[in-house]
């Protein structure tokens, strides 16, 4: 049965995944020189972690809000362009939350790894809410009309959507991180010799590629972007990041002006081909595939020093405050979010000219972003909250 989701936000997947299979960076001691800034202390550190969630979160919705632009402006023209220009770029968020999620529990690893402690955490706190979730967007999607309420019964079904995270178009993430739980404990003893940032870079790069070519000549898995396999770049560069957390602000500060214009470099010739590949027009996967892992990885950094210096800025503490407390219920906006874009598409046409379009969508983006915060900060500490989000 045919499962084109009508009212889904995004309008093409996260990655290319031909059923075939297509397919996503270490230099000694990265000691810190004696004029550079000294360390944050830790509480700086947790409002930077927070601040880096609210920044990507933003993204998310974002991301999601310009894929049903395009589907309401009219194609060919300045509108649509600017929404999938837009939509194109903001194409980041899951290696990023990957690339965070590596960064945080390597750090916890190093101090103390209880095996049993640890997954059972991972298990609650991750594999739960993927479960649970799952099951509730199966029904939405059934209850809106968007799938055939046949697709209950289809096991085939049920396998790809709980095997691959396609129960709903974002819902892959959540089963990704569960493999990055268990796969970071496994790079414990490289996270215990504190590689350089530099070299994490290089050498996830590397692995990248390596397991791009295992899944396309062996493996031949059927969503290879909705598995681990895609974001051993961002793994590898948190694993670093994370044993070296402590001199990641001297690191960036010493680093930034030479992989900026990396950055830069590599989202120019990113969107090219992502506009390409957006369009429907043919791309060479592993050209695509590449371009996006260096583009998304350098972003990653590139937030977590953006996330460093909000922290310690001391100007518009309204808008530090208000992307920090986005950052901790990230996860509940992350699952409520596309629910309600769909809800709106579905009640509040964004019809009309092109102006009254952008402002339906940015209406849009306000309620699917400030409706869960609220719904999430409200939850907080509460049963429900742990028994909705595992926290």
């Amino acid at each position: 049965m045919a499962d084109p989701p009508p009212l889904s936000p995004a309008p093409v997947p996260a990655a290319p995944e031909p059923a075939a299979s297509p397919a996503p960076l270490a230099q000694g001691p990265d000691a810190p020189p004696l004029e550079a800034e000294p360390a944050p202390p830790p509480g700086a550190r947790l409002s930077a972690i927070d601040l880096f969630r609210g920044l990507t979160i933003l993204e998310v919705v974002g991301h999601h809000t310009t894929g049903v632009a395009m589907r309401w402006f009219q194609p060919e023209t300045t509108a649509h362009l600017a929404a999938l220009l837009l939509n194109r770029t903001l194409h980041f968020a899951v290696p990023a939350f990957v690339f965070l999620s590596a960064v945080v529990l390597t750090r916890s690893l190093l101090k103390r790894f209880e095996p049993g402690r640890y997954f059972w955490r991972r298990l609650t706190r991750g594999g739960w809410p993927y479960l649970l979730w799952s099951a509730l967007y199966i029904g939405w999607y059934v209850w809106t009309g968007q799938r055939e309420p046949e697709t209950l019964t289809d096991w085939a079904r049920w396998r790809d959507w709980l095997l691959y995270g396609k129960a709903s178009y974002h819902l892959y993430f959540l089963l990704v991180a569960l493999e990055v739980y268990l796969v970071l404990p496994l790079l414990l003893p490289l996270a215990r010799r504190r590689p350089s940032i530099t070299a994490a870079l290089l050498l996830g790069l590397a692995l990248q590629l390596g397991l791009y070519f295992l899944n396309r000549e062996v493996l031949r898995l059927p969503f290879p972007a909705s598995t681990v396999l895609w974001y051993m770049l961002p793994v590898v560069l948190g694993m670093a990041v994370g044993a070296r957390l402590d001199e990641f602000t001297a690191w960036w500060q010493r680093r930034r002006w030479t992989l900026l214009p990396f950055l830069i470099g590599a989202y120019l010739v990113y969107l090219p081909t992502a506009l390409a590949y957006a369009r429907g027009e043919a791309v060479t996967p592993v050209v695509y595939s590449g371009l996006s892992w260096v583009y998304t990885s350098l972003t990653a950094l590139t937030l977590l020093g953006l996330a460093y210096r909000l922290a310690r800025s001391t100007r518009l503490p309204w808008l530090r405050t208000g992307v920090g407390l986005l950052g901790t219920v990230s996860l509940q906006v992350y699952l409520i979010h596309p629910a309600l874009l769909q809800a709106l598409e579905k009640y509040m046409t964004p019809d009309g000219p092109p102006w009254r379009v952008a402002l339906t969508l940015l209406a849009y983006f306000v309620v699917a972003l400030v409706l869960p915060a609220l719904l999430g900060r409200a939850l907080l500490k509460t049963r429900l909250s742990t028994l909705l989000f595992g926290r």
